[in-house]
């Protein structure tokens, strides 16, 4: 099982439709997972039929899933956007600031890193160096 992560804390999975690969990408039913090695550039005549983009992080010090949502976002995509794996709370705030609407970590994560962690970084706009600067 899975926990989802937003700004409003904890939660279940709520998708239910299947999620192709991108090797799939002819038979989604709305949805697709990105490896950390996809091209995103490969969903651009899909992105309108889209209803949810899960984008895999494989470690937590493997940040090309960032990169990856920044292009979706950049590109027009305007669905929901998930990272899923291995985001730790430190984080959530970079994953939201970049476009991800949410987060699915593992049951073992969360119990590690409870909800309070993620909801301390859920003013996601406030916790980046430059708010501080200009404070």
């Amino acid at each position: 099982m899975s926990v989802i992560v937003t700004d409003q804390g904890f939660g279940a999975e709520d998708w239910n439709a299947p999620v192709v690969t991108l090797a799939d990408l002819a038979d989604h039913k709305g949805a697709v997972d990105l490896s950390s090695t996809d091209d995103p550039t490969a969903l651009v005549d899909h992105l309108a039929d889209l209803s949810l983009i899960r984008v895999a992080f494989p470690a937590f010090n493997d940040g090309r899933g960032f990169t990856i949502a920044r292009r979706l976002r950049m590109m027009g995509y305007t669905g929901r956007l998930r990272a899923k794996g291995a985001v730790i709370a430190d984080q959530y705030a970079m994953a939201r600031r970049v476009g991800f609407d949410e987060v699915e970590i593992s049951e073992d994560l969360a119990a590690r890193q409870p909800a309070d962690q993620w909801a301390f970084r859920a003013d996601w706009q406030a916790h980046h160096y430059q708010a501080k600067l200009r404070a």
